[in-house]
């Protein structure tokens, strides 16, 4: 104790010291005070010991911090003001200290014989205790996550900076047209100019882009709308090709909203509202909210997915040997290389994928429905053509007759090894 005395009379003696200055050397000592409560205590432990009496200093006579533990209510009430727009629940502070105070709470420890790193630095306690005003006034909670709210306390320049955090939302969506991309799909010719030179682009129409619809243009700006966000923008749990259709039990996707000054929103209304706007062309279900690690999960889970497949042969095809082909490629390991179709735009290399289940009914001498159960990244058009021998093996070389998917419907999308649909990754 006399250690403790002897240090804390060492930093009243260099000048005037708040009580918050006083106490903060000696964060790491009596657990459940403030610095303030703190160093009072140490200022009233000297005056008995020294048989004076306290002396009382003003943080704005405080040669520390020059003022600012004065200050936590201000700070406060004036992080409240710049979000009176936005509803949160949860928030951070942070504070960048000047570098003439950093320089002032070296000294302080100096004087005292402490370790530089003694007690607790001036920027952690204006952040906890400008967050406890905070979250009074706002009746939220702090995150050391990542809060809805991020406020930024900037000493010299005196001045709040808010930074609103992105709000997600989760959903599956059912396609029932086709030729509609899951995203935006600009124009290759034009770069999404809608212009060639002078003249429109006779590839998009001058419209700049392939397609009229996606499903990202059907669904993010109404969840935009509603959140009142500045931007949105549509992750997936992978995609399937612009002509098939996204039946079953739908895809898994994230809206991320940029900026939104609303997040208390009935999802349930939500999902109404787009569907409304969708007018058919796609749907949604199972809108909830979500948390930043659901963008991440929903891009990153491994899926199965299951699919069916309107195949047509070049020639009369077997019955017996069709059901030959299908025991075969069921439970077997296939090895793509990049299909043509794509290997414009995905890295040229062979990949291997595993049939989990297929089957397999003629619906006539050269038409049949194929249905398949396949690991995540199975190309289903070229499992059954061949693609040029680009897929090892195929429903084509098996047979040794052409064949071609003509029509492909996907009919769900499951997390191999666990749901997407984990409570962990809900806002509660």
């Amino acid at each position: 104790m006399d250690d403790l005395l002897d240090a804390a009379a060492r930093i009243t003696a260099g000048g005037p010291v708040c009580d918050a200055c006083l106490g903060r050397p000696f964060a790491d000592r009596s657990y459940g005070l403030t610095n303030e409560a703190r160093g009072r205590s140490l200022r009233v432990a000297l005056a008995l010991r020294d048989d004076e009496e306290p002396d009382d200093v003003e943080p704005d006579d405080c040669w520390v911090c020059e003022g600012l533990c004065g200050r936590f209510d201000e700070w406060g009430r004036r992080c409240v003001e710049t979000v009176e727009d936005v509803e949160f629940e949860t928030y951070q502070v942070g504070t960048r200290v000047p570098p003439l105070l950093e320089e002032n709470e070296q000294l302080l420890r100096e004087d005292a014989g402490l370790d530089d790193d003694a007690g607790e630095p001036l920027k952690s306690e204006v952040n906890r205790e400008v967050g406890k005003r905070v979250g009074r006034l706002t009746e939220t909670e702090v995150s050391f996550e990542r809060p809805d709210v991020q406020f930024t306390i900037d000493v010299a320049d005196d001045r709040v900076e808010r930074q609103i955090n992105s709000a997600f939302v989760y959903g599956r969506y059912r396609k029932l047209e086709r030729d509609i991309p899951q995203t935006e799909w600009p124009c290759r010719e034009c770069h999404g100019s809608g212009r060639q030179g002078k003249l429109e682009c006779d590839h998009c129409g001058g419209t700049g882009y392939l397609y009229d619809r996606s499903v990202e243009e059907l669904t993010a700006p109404i969840v935009m709308d509603v959140m009142d966000g500045t931007d949105a923008t549509f992750h997936g749990a992978g995609r399937e090709d612009v002509d098939a259709k996204m039946l079953g039990t739908g895809r898994p996707f994230v809206i991320e909203v940029s900026e939104p000054t609303r997040r208390r929103v009935d999802v349930d209304r939500l999902e109404e509202d787009v569907n409304a706007f969708a007018d058919g062309a796609i749907e949604v279900e199972g809108l909830r909210l979500a948390s930043y690690e659901m963008v991440e999960r929903v891009k990153r889970l491994p899926a199965s997915k299951r699919y069916r497949a309107t195949v047509t042969f070049e020639d009369d095809v077997d019955e017996e040997a069709l059901a030959e082909a299908v025991e075969t490629l069921e439970g077997a390991t296939v090895e793509q290389y990049t299909p043509n179709r794509v290997d414009h735009r995905r890295a040229s290399k062979t990949r291997e994928r595993t049939v989990y289940d297929i089957d397999a009914t003629l619906e006539g001498p050269r038409r049949a429905t194929v249905e398949i159960d396949g690991e995540g990244g199975l190309y289903i058009k070229e499992l059954i053509s061949g693609d040029e021998g680009r897929t090892e093996p195929s429903l084509a070389g098996l047979l040794g007759i052409e064949a071609t998917v003509t029509a492909l419907d996907v009919l769900a999308v499951e997390g191999e090894d666990e749901p997407f649909e984990d409570p962990e990754y809900f806002r509660k």
